[in-house]
């Protein structure tokens, strides 16, 4: 929910045209760690982005210097900067492998409100002397890098964003906490390794739920509830709050929208066929 209005506020900012002046040539964000920098340049401002462009430089030398492109992903190649505020950068150089070589993290957004974040890490090969380029759609919450506990690895974290519009309107969904590592050019779920940050997340869900800015669309908070606790596995607390919540009548998809969302037992027979499809349930 945090990301989501993070997204939302990155949104307003945009459209209010918050950027560079027309007139400038080119803007330019970097980061750097160790004796690892990383320049990213464009031209334009939102929504139209040209000449996007990503150099990394390692002890001096420029090892990789490329346009950015994203063409496998949903945004394709209109995707812009992801992060676009004075004094921000969309380059985060950080070790995020634990091995002794600064990554680099280009964070890239596609506009629009049904948007996606896309992130993209280039991490160092010693065997071609240049970075390897591995993308991430993190969808409509994005997401953020940080160690979860005091002597952990950076991880990615996030939520689900396959939820949002699954059950009721996007504003009104919610999106279960979803964590991921980053390593050998690959991105891994290691959401079930954080149980105390699941609980925590299912418990905000449930509050939520019982106490809704509608009592006539509730469906979209407890779907986040139920996917956070079946990861801890609570499937019988799942399917017996979902059962006691529609004998009173209280698992309510938006007005008008029943031929789209249902609602009541129907609800929970569609919401136990995504979990599944998603992986939450067996």
């Amino acid at each position: 929910m945090a990301l989501r209005l993070k997204l939302l506020a990155a949104v307003v900012t945009l459209s209010a045209g918050v950027a560079v002046p027309a007139t400038a040539l080119a803007t330019t964000q970097s980061g750097h760690s160790g004796d690892v920098s990383a320049t990213f340049s464009f031209v334009g401002t939102f929504p139209n982005f040209k000449h996007q462009r990503l150099k990394i430089v390692r002890a001096g030398k420029v090892l990789y210097d490329q346009p950015v492109t994203a063409p496998a992903l949903q945004c394709g190649n209109d995707c812009g900067p992801g992060v676009f505020r004075p004094h921000a950068s969309s380059v985060t150089v950080r070790d995020i492998e634990s091995d002794g070589q600064p990554d680099v993290i280009l964070s890239l957004f596609s506009g629009g409100a049904n948007c996606c974040f896309i992130d993209q890490v280039f991490s160092f090969d010693p065997g071609t002397m240049t970075y390897v380029k591995t993308d991430h759609d993190f969808a409509y919450e994005g997401a953020t890098i940080k160690r979860l506990t005091s002597k952990g690895p950076y991880e990615f974290l996030s939520a689900n964003g396959a939820f949002i519009g699954e059950f009721t309107d996007n504003a009104d969904s919610g999106a279960p906490i979803q964590i991921w590592s980053f390593g050998g050019h690959r991105f891994t779920d290691v959401t079930r390794q954080y149980p105390k940050l699941i609980a925590a997340d299912a418990a905000s869900w449930l509050r939520l739920f019982k106490h809704p800015v509608s009592r006539n669309n509730t469906v979209g908070p407890i779907a986040a509830w139920a996917a956070d606790e079946e990861l801890l596995g609570q499937d019988k607390l799942v399917q017996s709050t979902l059962a006691s919540e529609a004998r009173k009548g209280d698992l309510r998809s938006p007005p008008g929208s029943a031929g789209v969302w249902p609602s009541g037992k129907r609800f929970i027979t569609a919401l136990n066929r995504f979990l599944r499809s998603e992986g939450y349930l067996k």
